[in-house]
């Protein structure tokens, strides 16, 4: 799985330049048969497409594998323009380069917010249609046609004449030698000749995890490696005061015992002797100043904060006049837990530090960071660290960040030789970057007819983009802390809302599953539900007349009502919640059916989900990214909960941070809404609508409403 450039070097001629893509840095090689990586000594580009004699295509792959499928939908991109099988697509890691192959929508050279397939969109398919011409250009000269008279199909170019036709692999060398096609004469394919675009494609990496042959970052092994476990600071800003190197030392297998500012690791010949190290080293640390930090001091500071004025996000009308003259007002706090990311691949990183390089075997979603965070440690420079990324064991947001590969460093600078560096499940989870805590404060008013004439949201909580890339901030404005709240779907005539940034003592905040459309969603469509119960409307009905103006928002929520069943009587203490969003570019209306037993126990048996976004890859990918996403946001709905205490994360394992269990998995439908529109993003959308599509649910149950998270049974009583 290694992406090092090892290939033989090629220089300028083999390759061919489609300046239409990525903004002129997508480069399309035909170059001569080669089975291994493309070698790249002059230039590397944003990201290749490589034909060798046998006709094999080969992509090099700009975005990450983290469970999404985004291997299988950016292949298909390339070969619907390209006019081959998947099958026949090959797919490989991209090198590290970020000038080369930064994200055109984040800048970076990384994998997140649901933008995979909207910002490859175009550029993939520009390169597979660029790849096809060239080929169908060195066809024509030879047989002396008319190009715009031959066709392609399935990896050959068709002679006009019916009766010849040439393979792919037969045409490389010609069509390397050719100009390059003026970005005017590249013609993408309309939806309706999509012939793989749209159907439900196998996943490419389907049989080689089933199989075992496919290599997670955990699973790197280079020669000569050593284990090592890891117990870094419990709290934030602590250090090591005293070791118990002789006892670690005096454990079969263990060879070396590290220290660094803020952690410390036993080395040994495997995992086990490393971890019974780990133990026996009695480890005593030093708290710092954020030892006294308690869960009432975080909410505290966030109550107190919540009631100060907050940076304008967006206001139009006049709130408090609405407010004065509204028939029925409301009032309300909404609070949203710290959230931990728990993939299942728990944080690890191997390293091998040399004199003058530094080689990392890891699965990131940030491989400019991963390159920043050992250049910075190891004093190198950033062309001297050398990463080979693997597919990730899930990201969430989580493989953002650069501080398990910093860890990693600082323990294999003093370490002869690669070693591997896996942290416990108690490390994962007690020494995370969690989704922020927010309090929202947020009010509204209705007049006599039951219309929203008044609303005015404050989001509180920590800025993910004012620690990494502050000049996103607006005018104090975090957008993604208020994105789904900002702008939400409705016709609200009066709308004010704020972001007031809250930074807690003691706790390290980053992206999660979904940062502020996590949380908005939750917020807005709950407080939707509230002036609907207000002015004794049905919910569903209540939202369809303010969502006339918006069509894709309507069909939404009309398919979801009509699939889930909306407006049938269901027993007693069983409920049926909605709540509809925009969020990542996509249309999402979402139903829950929810029962509520009398202890308070909440069961979520069925999950409707109404989908657009846009132009659809794969239908299986989003129908799996609708019930992942689902799952993973009902496990945070009813248990999810990172608290602290004495400056310490107090839950450290799944018995103290619950997952949802496999008896308590709800069915989920996905029905997806034909669209010609842009793609969309999908692998973070559930998560953010199954929040209040729950909770609004147990109120049609109970009665009862939920304004706080995770839900707490004992409300719930009967």
């Amino acid at each position: 799985m290694s992406n090092r450039m090892n290939g033989p070097s090629l220089n300028r001629r083999s390759f061919l330049k489609a300046s239409a893509a990525l903004g002129g840095g997508l480069i399309v090689s035909l170059g001569p048969l080669s089975t291994g990586p493309l070698g790249a000594t002059d230039f590397a580009p944003n990201g290749f497409i490589r034909i060798d004699r046998r006709g094999l295509v080969t992509l090099v792959m700009p975005q990450v594998e983290m469970g999404q499928g985004i291997y299988t939908a950016q292949a298909m991109l390339i070969a619907e323009e390209l006019d081959v099988s998947l099958e026949e697509v090959k797919i490989e890691h991209a090198p590290v380069n970020e000038a080369l192959y930064g994200h055109p929508m984040l800048g970076r050279q990384m994998t997140g917010g649901s933008t995979s397939i909207r910002a490859f969109w175009t550029p993939l398919r520009t390169a597979g249609a660029t790849a096809r011409l060239l080929l169908m250009q060195a066809a024509a000269s030879e047989w002396k046609v008319d190009v715009a008279a031959c066709k392609t199909e399935q990896g050959f170019v068709l002679n006009p004449d019916g009766r010849t036709r040439r393979a792919y692999g037969e045409l490389v060398d010609m069509a390397a030698s050719m100009p390059i096609p003026p970005a005017d004469t590249i013609t993408l394919k309309q939806p309706a000749d999509f012939r793989l675009l749209g159907t439900s494609a196998k996943r490419l990496d389907t049989r080689s995890k089933t199989n075992g042959a496919l290599i997670y970052g955990i699973d790197a092994s280079p020669a000569g490696m050593k284990f090592a476990a890891i117990a870094i600071a419990p709290v934030l800003g602590g250090k090591p005061i005293s070791v118990n190197q002789a006892a670690a030392l005096a454990i079969k297998g263990v060879k070396q015992v590290v220290i660094t500012e803020d952690s410390m690791a036993v080395v040994a010949d495997h995992t086990g002797a490393a971890k019974k190290g780990l133990k026996a080293a009695g480890i005593a640390w030093e708290d710092g100043a954020n030892g006294t930090v308690s869960q009432a001091d975080i909410l505290r500071q966030l109550d107190e904060q919540s009631q100060e004025n907050g940076a304008v996000a967006r206001s139009e009308g006049d709130v408090a006049t609405a407010l004065s003259s509204a028939a029925v007002t409301i009032d309300a706090v909404y609070q949203l837990p710290f959230l931990a990311h728990t993939a299942m691949e728990p944080m690890n990183c191997t390293v091998h530090v040399r004199e003058d390089t530094c080689e990392l075997w890891v699965g990131t979603q940030n491989m400019s960071a991963a390159k920043q965070a050992a250049a910075a440690v190891t004093g190198l420079q950033p062309e001297k660290i050398i990463i080979n990324n693997h597919i990730v064991g899930g990201g969430f947001g989580r493989r953002l960040e650069a501080d398990g590969i910093a860890h990693a460093v600082k323990i294999a600078r003093q370490v002869q030789g690669p070693v591997k560096v896996i942290w416990s499940r108690e490390e994962d989870i007690q020494h995370g970057y969690y989704r922020p805590y927010y309090y929202d404060r947020i009010s509204g008013g209705i007049d006599q007819d039951g219309r929203p004439i008044a609303w005015s949201h404050r989001v509180s909580g920590s800025s993910i983009f004012a620690r990494i890339a502050p000049a996103v901030m607006q005018n104090g404005v975090d957008p993604d802390g208020v994105e789904g709240a900002a702008h939400p779907p409705y016709k609200l005539p009066t709308i004010h809302v704020e972001f007031k940034q809250v930074e807690p003592p003691g706790v390290l905040t980053s992206w999660w599953r979904g940062v502020g459309p996590s949380h908005n969603i939750f917020v807005v469509e709950s407080f939707i539900d509230e002036l609907a119960a207000a002015a004794k409307t049905d919910p569903v009905d209540y939202r369809k007349r303010l969502l006339s103006e918006n069509p894709r928002a309507l069909a939404v929520l009309e398919l979801a009502a009509e699939k889930a069943g909306w407006g049938k009587t269901l027993p007693e203490r069983q409920g049926r919640g909605v709540a509809v969003q925009f969020a990542f570019g996509t249309y999402l209306a979402m139903i829950a059916d929810v029962s509520v037993a009398t202890d308070g126990t909440v069961r979520v048996p069925r999950i409707v989900t109404a989908v657009d976004c846009g132009l659809t890859v794969n239908p299986d990918t989003i129908a799996a990214q609708m019930e992942g996403g689902a799952l993973y946001g009902l496990t945070a709905a009813l248990y999810g909960a990172i608290t602290f205490a004495q400056g310490r994360v107090e839950q450290n394992n799944f018995d103290t941070y619950l997952p949802l269990r496999i008896d308590e998995a709800p069915h989920v439908e996905t029905h997806i809404v034909r669209s010609v529109e842009a793609p969309g993003g999908i692998g973070e959308a559930a998560t953010s609508a199954v929040f209040p599509a729950v909770t609004n649910a147990i109120f049609a149950a109970t009665g009862r409403r939920v304004r706080t998270l995770p839900i707490n049974p004992e409300e719930l009583k009967a």
